[in-house]
């Protein structure tokens, strides 16, 4: 973009009154800003949006459609150029606004009616029903993958994955059985993503796939004489990784420090076991059905229990008496558990830290892995109150995406600016840029060599710290800059040349009939690239199209180089020999293996 209103100034005398601008000019950030050309003066009726001033305000150039394709970069798992110019021709609040009003089906539904018609599909190919296994985490897979090609809830599933990483739970353990329950946690997290934060807090605290992996199902309370008391590991995840972390910080983010310059722990041991006692006594609301008649109750095996049915509360389970919580809170004697479980989640809901810590985690999600303490701040304020409520989803998404940070190109430039994207989200993009050739209307993809690859799927990381840290530093320059780079803690020797290899089984010719599939069990849906190929006898209007797409505009000039020469050294040779094809998928290729694809800036 710079370069591009660089080279215009040579063009044309630009006159400037009344503001001054030192960082850039374009799209919009040119007020008080006049341009005249020679043929000013000669304009007739036809050509009269042809004004000098388009040159730098973005109209009749492409400047609106790669500030739309980097804002949905943000928002969603990727669009098509006819989505992001419709969105293109209104504000960035609009789509937003539009955007809430939006939910795809019942994930743990579609899980179930997945699994029915696979099973159908099996059965009808000659299979023993008896050998079919499910649902289990293969038809979750099937249902996410369902709900992400073709759908309308772009924003809302961006921020339920968001979600998914910072409240984990894991098919890497005994959930993989579960593949209706998965779902249901993911509605969990898709159904709240635009709610309120405590609804969020506490549906997650409740979910029997939660309780589960972090062993809060079945807690009793405490029986000293036979050494039994409460679990501590969710009480200790609730707090470190789900709401408030290990110190307290204040509103921009930065840590709380005392009179030693040392940070203040948000709590110790002693509040791990006061919030251990609140969250016992839960178990199996609903069990399946089962040939022993076994009923719903406290201590029912987990196998049994029905996973997409909140926990219930057997108080007789429940640990009595009074729990200190954190800032001098104390849940009184005698309540009802689940009396305590509520004002457990209110403690935590209310606390200060939870704007920031929340925001923070958002904003690496979705825009940039270091925000600035004044932005961390503004989206904490969102949090904290618009218009009198506190934790509302939809206000604290809106000042993530629109604030100054996120929108304007001035923090393109800055070390700060700008994150890597994650494999399975580059992955998601891909899926949902390109054309696919699917024959069956099935979308149900496992993604297993992908998984392979790269170790991401949706609810597959290896453990409750996601699949990276937040606060990873990969190496001693981002030390020097007080920088984190979280992803970079899964971006390796071997992840990243596995993901190559990966866009190579997509993209490369010899591949395109047989492997170049998105890993389909049921029917192989390859990329299309028939859409692409209009644009492929020019090589750099084809690297002009997959820039808009998939970098925004911010292709540099070495990689444009780098993919041009090797688009125009294949020819057409005459025959049946389709060079535009072969055009397509090396420029494809070249661009979705480059820093600037894998960059977000």
């Amino acid at each position: 973009m710079k370069k591009l209103i660089l080279a215009l100034f040579l063009s044309f005398p630009i006159c400037m009154f009344s503001q001054e601008y030192r960082d850039y000019l374009g799209a919009g950030h040119s007020n008080g800003i006049t341009v005249t050309s020679s043929n000013q003066q000669n304009r007739t009726s036809w050509n009269e949006t042809a004004s000098a001033e388009n040159t730098i305000n973005g109209t009749g150039l492409d400047a609106r459609l790669l500030e739309t394709s980097r804002f949905l970069a943000q928002a969603t798992f990727g669009a098509d150029l006819n989505y992001i110019k419709t969105v293109a021709e209104n504000s960035f609040e609009d789509w937003v606004d539009t955007q809430f009003d939006f939910n795809s089906p019942s994930t743990g539904e579609l899980t179930q009616t997945i699994y029915d018609e696979a099973l159908s599909i099996f059965v009808a190919n000659g299979g023993n029903e008896e050998d079919y296994f499910g649902p289990y985490w293969l038809h979750f897979q099937y249902a996410w993958w369902q709900s992400n090609i073709g759908n309308e809830d772009l924003l809302r599933q961006k921020v339920a994955l968001a979600l998914s990483e910072i409240m984990v739970i894991s098919r890497n353990s005994s959930l993989g059985d579960y593949g209706v329950g998965l779902g249901d946690f993911y509605d969990v997290l898709k159904d709240n993503a635009f709610g309120n934060f405590r609804d969020l807090l506490k549906d997650m605290t409740l979910h029997p796939m939660m309780g589960i992996y972090l062993s809060h199902y079945n807690n009793p309370r405490s029986f000293p004489d036979q050494n039994i008391h409460p679990d501590e590991n969710f009480a200790r995840e609730v707090m470190q990784l789900f709401s408030i972390g290990l110190y307290e910080l204040n509103q921009d983010g930065s840590y709380v420090v005392d009179g030693e310059g040392n940070r203040v722990p948000t709590y110790d041991n002693n509040d791990i076991k006061e919030f251990a006692k609140v969250f016992t006594g839960l178990g199996a609301a609903a069990v399946n059905e089962n040939p022993w008649g076994v009923v719903p109750r406290f201590g029912v095996n987990q196998y049994l229990a029905k996973k997409d049915v909140p926990m219930a509360m057997y108080d007789e389970w429940h640990q009595p008496g009074e729990k200190k919580l954190l800032n001098g809170y104390v849940i009184p004697n005698g309540q009802s558990g689940m009396q305590d479980v509520e004002d457990a989640i209110d403690n935590l809901f209310n606390h200060q830290n939870t704007a920031p810590f929340i925001a923070i985690r958002l904003i690496q999600q979705m825009v940039k892995s270091n925000p600035s303490p004044a932005y961390i701040s503004r989206v904490s304020a969102a949090f904290n109150n618009t218009k009198g409520v506190r934790g509302d989803m939809k206000a604290v998404i809106k000042a993530i995406l629109l604030d100054e940070e996120a929108r304007s190109c001035s923090w393109i430039d800055n070390p700060s600016s700008g994150k890597l994207i994650e494999p399975m989200v580059r992955y998601f993009n891909i899926t949902r840029q390109i054309d696919l050739d699917n024959k069956s209307g099935l979308n149900w993809n496992v993604g297993y060599n992908f998984y392979q690859a790269t170790g991401q799927s949706p609810l597959a990381a290896p453990h409750v710290f996601n699949f990276y840290l937040p606060e990873y530093v990969p190496n001693a320059k981002f030390t020097t800059a007080n920088l984190v780079g979280p992803e970079f803690e899964i971006h390796n020797s071997a992840t990243s040349i596995s993901y190559i290899n990966e866009v190579d089984l997509w993209t490369y010719p010899q591949y395109y009939s047989v492997l170049n599939t998105w890993d389909l069990d049921i029917e192989d849906t390859p990329l299309d690239f028939e859409a692409l190929k209009y644009f492929a006898k020019d090589s750099e209007v084809l690297v002009s199209q997959l820039d808009k797409l998939f970098t925004h505009g911010q292709l540099s000039d070495e990689t444009k180089r780098v993919i041009t020469e090797a688009v125009d050294g294949i020819t057409d040779l005459g025959g049946d020999f389709d060079y535009t094809f072969y055009r397509v998928k090396m420029a494809l290729y070249l661009i979705l293996i480059s820093p600037d694809y894998a960059i977000l800036k």
